[in-house]
């Protein structure tokens, strides 16, 4: 069985629990500095007061006075959702982490150790803890597991029969299947607002309609899609914090703490030898939020020049005074150094250079970032079904 576990607002839920004298009273997560006035994700006493997520500011406070806010805190975020991962993996899960709130795993390997498929659901939610309100969801399909597990209730666990999956999707609203709101809304006037609504239209009027995106969703509507799960590689743990006696806002001063941890990050035996694909950036800012940014490099390296510069023109990003900085080194390149030939055959320099480009590319944006055409139906007349894509091996 796929499982999906959920933690509905997690962004919101970070800063909640180190203030507890919070709950119960109407919270929202205020604008990210520089961007537009919208309001984050919400707590539900908000939502009662008539605050919705995407709100203006303004609005907001004149809709409710008595409404907190509460600073955006990325790298807690990440920190946290990486805590939660893994527990999980701790826990004998191979999880597949979608965005923070929201992961898939397999219960097939746990669930002989657990005693069942109920108990292997149970110590995945006893694994993250009661203090996230985690609920998971258990189907055949994925997108049927990620459905379970966001009606389900907080610490609970939903399992959906694979010949009832149909009944169970068709009363939940278009806003689980992965469309854009001009999709939604296009599907709204149309009289379309439920997954049985949708699951019952012919597909190809669909494609017609929607393109590819439209008959994707489809067929997550008539219960159907992926089933597998891809686990990830629990990345390399290798951090360096340098915190400051008084809030930092000077670019220089920033950049000489960047090539001291920098220095500290090279020297750690933990990195074998091995030069960093992809690296994080993080800050602690004054007013209690923080900032974080990622960096995939289009090319490994490990010289300390190349990194800075690399990484130095980030600080212009920063919305604030800087109280810590932290730096993170994520996937590492398996090898220590590279084998040259001698005579090189005709081109393997340009072959090598697409296959670092397709590893850096997929370890910004995921593994389904770059596909191939592949023909498959070209008598077809619907021009989406002649062909599909499929993710490109080295």
């Amino acid at each position: 069985m796929v499982a999906c576990l959920t933690i509905p607002a997690f962004a919101l839920r970070v800063p909640l629990l180190r203030r507890p004298e919070l709950n119960g009273r109407p919270v929202a997560l205020a604008p990210v500095p520089g961007e537009q006035a919208l309001l984050g994700s919400c707590t539900s006493a908000a939502e009662r007061a008539g605050i919705r997520p995407g709100m203006r500011l303004s609005e907001a406070l004149a809709t409710c006075p008595s409404l907190e806010l509460l600073e955006q805190d990325p790298a807690g975020v990440e920190e946290a959702w990486e805590s939660v991962l893994r527990r999980l993996e701790e826990a004998g899960y191979a999880v597949e982490p979608v965005e923070p709130g929201c992961v898939y795993f397999e219960t097939r390997g746990v669930e002989r150790l657990a005693g069942g498929l109920q108990q292997a659901l149970r110590r995945a939610l006893d694994a993250v803890g009661e203090e996230w309100g985690a609920r998971v969801g258990a189907a055949s399909r994925r997108f049927a597991a990620l459905a379970a597990a966001t009606v389900a209730p907080a610490g609970r666990a939903l399992v959906i029969d694979d010949g009832e999956a149909h009944l169970f999707l068709e009363p939940l609203p278009l806003d689980l299947l992965p469309l854009s709101p001009e999709r939604r809304e296009e599907l709204s006037e149309l009289g379309v607002k439920r997954l049985g609504e949708l699951a019952r239209l012919p597909g190809a009027a669909v494609a017609d309609r929607l393109g590819a995106d439209g008959a994707e969703a489809w067929q997550l509507a008539r219960g159907e899609g992926d089933a597998s799960v891809e686990p990830r590689r629990p990345p390399a743990e290798i951090a360096e914090t340098l915190s400051f006696p008084e809030p930092v806002a000077n670019e220089l001063t920033l950049a000489r703490a960047l090539a001291a941890l920098i220095e500290r990050l090279l020297a750690r035996p933990e990195r074998a030898g091995r030069a960093p694909r992809q690296l994080a950036l993080s800050a602690k800012l004054v007013g209690g939020g923080s900032w974080r940014c990622s960096l995939t490099l289009r090319e490994p390296t490990a010289e300390p020049d190349r990194l800075r510069l690399a990484l130095a023109s980030k600080f212009t990003e920063l919305p604030a005074p800087t109280a810590e900085l932290r730096l993170e080194l994520g996937e590492l390149t398996e090898s220590v150094g590279t084998q040259a030939e001698l005579i090189r055959p005709r081109g393997s320099r340009l072959r090598e250079r697409l296959r670092v480009g397709l590893r850096q590319v997929r370890a910004a944006v995921g593994l389904d970032a770059v596909c191939t055409v592949v023909e498959v139906a070209p008598w077809s007349r619907i021009p989406e079904s002649r062909a599909i894509l499929v993710p490109r091996d080295d």
